[in-house]
């Protein structure tokens, strides 16, 4: 055994034998406790020396027994999908889309002493010269902190669960998010080829989108994504996920998203995922979408028209030399299909409407056309027509049949 498994399982029975709460503040001192003695007996080739960085074997050992404290029970529960801390004593869940204030009350120490058990798996860091971080958690929720000077006294504790109820297109017709035929038409525009654009605000759903999305991936496909942070998690045969990196204590080793989207074209990838598009990788994705590589990327916006106009405005975040009348014309080209997608009051997530983009540009404003419209409670057909009409027909699609005049 490992130094970290025999400090856990002595850990354990010592709370056995004290008759100690495992979530309670005395479990981190009593694993400190273990490791004095762990660390005399190696001294003299009892068990094998501890080579890890003490306080992570601390936090490591912590979350094996104690999982993450108070807020193990939220992590547990399926219908909560979101947890944050503005403060020890303010701790908030979130239930089908609507907030709560929990009773749940904890210290500074208890607060940072979760945080580090969280981040001892993930690899990344938290401190002075780093106030932020994104990390995965083994479960596959995601956490944001952010710490004092940045925030004004408290650390500031964002759990994002994945709580994902739809696998599939036809999972999202099931819940009521998406009508029967635009999933037959979305599933024949992935199979045909077609570049598509999840939209939506935050916790609109884009993330579980784009992973319903992937399955309409043709199965001799090998697929690249990239993300931030691991999220989506793919269900396909041929598949690589890369995730950036931070920079490290000396100021080196950042991997940012346009460095990643570079990578992946050169990994013979078949189709690339952008987990989320938020800076200047914009410009790398569309290229690499207007070389004839297909393409799923998600992006915060306000409406399907929001979004264009704002994959128009990001690549020129990549420099001086990057002007609007390459962009917008290579945007137009490049994206095939918008799906703006909305979270209601009641908590229900919907496809809000589905737009296609016809490659034409007048005055630097590119044309789009409704091909699905949400309009009282139901998605019906629009009047517009999506681009590339011969890639349905090659891949077998009678584009006609999916979008008749009547609605789902």
């Amino acid at each position: 055994m490992d130094a970290a498994t025999i400090i856990e399982s002595e850990s354990r029975e010592l709370i056995r034998r004290r008759g100690l709460d495992v979530h309670a503040d005395q479990l981190e001192p009593l694993i400190r406790e273990v490791m004095g003695d762990y660390d005399r007996r190696s001294s003299s080739g009892e068990v094998p020396v501890l080579r890890d960085d003490g306080e992570s074997t601390v936090a490591e050992v912590a979350a094996r027994i104690g999982g993450f404290g108070p807020l193990q029970e939220m992590l547990d529960d399926p219908t909560i999908e979101e947890i944050w801390l503005n403060s020890p004593s303010q701790v908030f869940c979130a239930r089908n889309g609507r907030s709560e204030l929990t009773t749940i009350v904890l210290s500074d120490t208890e607060v940072r002493g979760i945080v580090e058990r969280m981040l001892v798996s993930s690899g990344r860091r938290l401190d002075m010269s780093t106030p932020f971080v994104d990390a995965l958690l083994p479960d596959g929720s995601r956490l944001h902190v952010v710490i004092p000077s940045v925030t004004r006294k408290h650390w500031a504790v964002n759990i994002r669960k994945f709580v994902a109820k739809a696998y599939d297109l036809q999972g999202l017709v099931a819940l009521g998010s998406l009508s029967q035929q635009a999933a037959d038409f979305l599933d024949a525009a992935i199979s045909s080829g077609l570049n598509v654009i999840a939209s939506g605000a935050t916790g609109a759903g884009k993330t579980t989108f784009l992973r319903c999305l992937s399955r309409s991936v043709g199965a001799r496909e090998r697929v690249v994504t990239i993300e931030e942070v691991f999220e989506l998690n793919l269900a396909l045969r041929d598949v690589v996920a890369m995730q950036t990196r931070q920079a490290n204590l000396e100021g080196t080793g950042e991997i940012s998203m346009r460095r990643l989207v570079k990578e992946a074209l050169r990994m013979r990838p078949s189709r690339i995922i952008v987990g989320e598009v938020r800076e200047a990788e914009s410009l790398d994705m569309l290229i690499a979408l207007n070389s004839g590589l297909p393409g799923l990327a998600s992006i915060h916006a306000n409406s399907a028209r929001d979004a264009v106009t704002k994959l128009c405005t990001l690549p020129l975040l990549a420099g001086e030399n990057v002007s609007s009348r390459f962009v917008v014309p290579t945007v137009a080209s490049s994206i095939d299909l918008v799906v703006h997608l909305d979270m209601f009051v009641d908590g229900r997530r919907r496809v809000r409407e589905i737009v296609g983009l016809s490659g034409r540009v007048e005055d630097e404003v590119i044309e789009i056309s409704d091909v699905f419209s949400l309009q009282g409670d139901r998605l019906v057909r629009g009047d517009g027509q999506p681009p590339h009409t011969d890639r349905f027909a090659r891949a077998g699609h009678d584009l006609s049949a999916l979008l008749g005049r009547s609605a789902a």
